[in-house]
């Protein structure tokens, strides 16, 4: 297959493309689009506010107006109308979970030389919001990237038959409230971290479909998972582990699952020569520099660990660029 090669002017736009990412990351990480709200404001009393140094903020502010995230006029700045759904928290529309983990994520990209001499992931830094809020932004980045696809994924995977679903690692309960509206007689347990579960509870709280799910706290690390399910979803998780970590994992879902019922690995999947597709090889560095063991995999791979677990007859149901495949595998019954 030919490959068109980037020219010298795109090769020095991909050297430069942090700066666009870096400026929206920080004024996510100071909630500058948040405090400035509908507002139109100075340089001046937005430093005072955020107890910043004025000369470096206005230089920020700037370059966001230049970008087109702000507006600029007579020395005072807005959020345009349009964009602000996009850029402040608690919007259906809001991306700025996913803004704040990118900016998690990017510090361990800038360390990628390092890691690849020491084969370690790169010191964890916490942003100026504290771990705990870069926990929580990545728990709310999840249901930001989910939340518009869940439904057509879902019903892609139709028909499904399940009485019991069990999310494990559900986080926020994205995907938990997707099936539950595709199979209405269904019920469903969410296995998670606590502070997952405490936004998964937050979200349910606001569902009709609240009391058909099942709530339990746990680290599928160290804990069983909830037993008696006839259909278990693992979405987004298996890149985080090694492949021994993966059958440990397939093995708990295994014991948790009815005879008869299924998995389904919502996850990258990579072409044999794992430079395709595109996002997953990107998204293996993204592993490498922010885990100890994670990647991305072969359909074989996967099938060969859902094997060694106890699973038969995996398939690749459905095949996608980015990381919405899905592996399904049995239990036998």
């Amino acid at each position: 297959m030919s490959q068109s090669r980037p020219d010298r002017q795109q090769i020095l736009e991909m050297a430069a493309s942090y700066r666009p990412a870096c400026l929206l990351g920080a004024a996510a990480e100071l909630d500058l689009f948040a405090r400035i709200g509908g507002r139109s404001v100075s340089a001046e009393g937005l430093a005072e506010e955020l107890q910043a140094d004025l000369r470096a903020l206005a230089i920020l502010l700037d370059a966001l107006a230049a970008l087109g995230l702000l507006e600029k006029s007579q020395g005072r700045y807005t959020v345009p109308s349009e964009l602000l759904p996009l850029l402040v928290p608690g919007t259906p529309e809001s991306v700025l979970p996913m803004v704040l983990h990118s900016m998690n994520v990017l510090r361990g990209w800038a360390q990628l030389a390092w890691v690849v001499k020491a084969g370690i992931p790169a010191p964890r830094t916490a942003s100026i919001r504290g771990p705990q809020a870069d926990r929580e932004a990545f728990v709310a980045a999840m249901h930001s990237l989910s939340g518009p696809i869940a439904d057509q994924l879902v019903a892609r995977l139709q028909p499904l038959r399940f009485t019991h679903l069990l999310d494990v690692g559900g986080a926020s309960g994205t995907w938990t409230l997707a099936f539950l509206r595709a199979v209405p007689g269904a019920r469903a347990t969410l296995f998670d971290l606590p502070d997952a579960v405490a936004q998964a509870r937050q979200r349910l709280a606001h569902s009709d479909l609240a009391g058909r799910v099942t709530l339990v706290a746990g680290d599928f690390y160290r804990d069983e998972l909830p037993a008696g399910a006839d259909f278990a979803w693992v979405s987004a998780i298996i890149h985080q582990h090694s492949r021994r970590e993966n059958r440990e994992l397939f093995a708990k879902v295994f014991r948790a699952l009815v005879p008869g019922g299924q998995i389904a690995l919502r996850d990258v999947v990579m072409e044999p020569d794992r430079t395709r597709p595109v996002f997953g090889a990107l998204f293996a560095v993204n592993m490498l520099v922010n885990t100890e063991k994670g990647g991305t995999f072969t359909f074989t791979e996967i099938a060969e660990d859902l094997q060694a677990a106890g699973f038969i007859g995996p398939q690749l149901r459905i095949s996608a660029e980015d990381m919405s495949s899905v592996v399904l595998a049995e239990k036998p019954r």
